[in-house]
């Protein structure tokens, strides 16, 4: 069932035991959005709990600086940022099946699993919503609250940068930085620093790109080798995708990272009318028009030539048109 900000807000009101769901391997969207909404909700009176099955990132460990959670039997619980249920992780879908009774989300792909789906497809963010779903509950939005709710913002747009950007995006920001969000520190941590072990993984997968059909598509494939000679692991890879399609002339950008049992994550992003989500889609994944992802199969080559070739099919089809 469908509902508006409105109804989601009447419906947190008459809840006071709330579960907060993250995806698994999370981002500032998922976690700046969770933390925010538990920080207003306890404003409300509420017990509140942020769950999520993969550790916190020490980037996003300030949002949750002075949160303290409680275990009790939820009354409700809500996924934030969670298109489809096995984002949850593997030991969270099995557990959580059937039993989300609220999803607060922005991406076109949601499969509508929770028993009430919040959903605004165009919005840049789920900390858009989160924004809006505050000031209906008439939550105070403070410093911390803003600073979590910028951090989602601005890294779901690449700092502003990506075509899902629009002008609300900016006003919600402004605002934002207006309440107290700590701006410069958050640009800075998410878009200005990198570890040395970023550094080593980035001159790894820079080193692996490769490009396809006349150049219009570059891929990067980051290996558990890679990982092990970096020194680094998974909770740096985010930031190499968009890497591919910062050069020129390329239409479809891949980041490819390989997990621990030899399969695969992608991620792709793209530019123009290519629809990234659309390519995804047919691999079982989802995401927007120019960012989505995806699980892949197999060994090393054989998941390239699968994604390629829907890749390739996007590319003509966009070519044709």
């Amino acid at each position: 069932m469908r509902i508006d900000l409105h109804e989601t807000a009447m419906l947190l009101e008459n809840s006071d035991k709330i579960l907060l769901l993250c995806h698994a391997h999370p981002d500032g969207d998922t976690l700046g959005s969770a933390t925010a909404l538990a920080r207003g909700l306890m404003q409300k009176g509420k017990k509140v709990k942020v769950d999520c099955s993969d550790a916190i990132p020490k980037d996003f460990s300030f949002m949750f600086e002075g949160l303290e959670f409680e275990e009790f039997e939820p009354e409700l619980i809500v996924a934030v940022d969670v298109a489809d249920l096995k984002l949850l992780g593997k030991d969270y879908e099995g557990k959580y099946t059937g039993k989300i009774d609220l999803c607060i989300d922005h991406h076109g792909s949601n499969m509508l699993y929770a028993e009430k789906v919040c959903l605004e497809p165009d919005s840049a963010s789920a900390a858009e919503m989160i924004y809006l779903l505050l000031g209906i509950m008439n939550v105070e939005i403070t410093p911390k609250i803003a600073s979590c709710l910028f951090t989602g913002v601005s890294t779901d747009t690449g700092c502003f940068r990506f075509s899902n950007t629009t002008v609300r995006t900016f006003e919600i920001a402004a605002r934002l930085a207006k309440l107290g969000a700590d701006t410069y520190n958050i640009i800075q941590v998410f878009f200005e620093t990198k570890t040395k072990t970023y550094a080593a993984l980035e001159r790894l997968a820079l080193e692996s790109m490769r490009f396809y059909f006349s150049d219009k598509c570059a891929l990067i494939c980051v290996t558990q080798d890679m990982f092990r000679r970096a020194g680094s692991d998974e909770s740096e890879v985010d930031r190499l995708a968009n890497l591919p399609r910062q050069v020129e002339g390329v239409l479809v950008g891949v980041t490819m990272r390989e997990l621990k049992d030899g399969n695969f994550k992608a991620s792709v992003r793209t530019h123009g009318d290519i629809d990234a989500s659309a390519i995804c889609k047919r691999l079982g994944g989802g995401g927007h028009m120019g960012a989505a992802g995806c699980t892949l199969y197999g060994p090393k080559q054989t998941a390239i030539n699968s994604l390629l070739k829907e890749v390739q099919a996007e590319i003509d089809a966009y070519i044709i048109d």
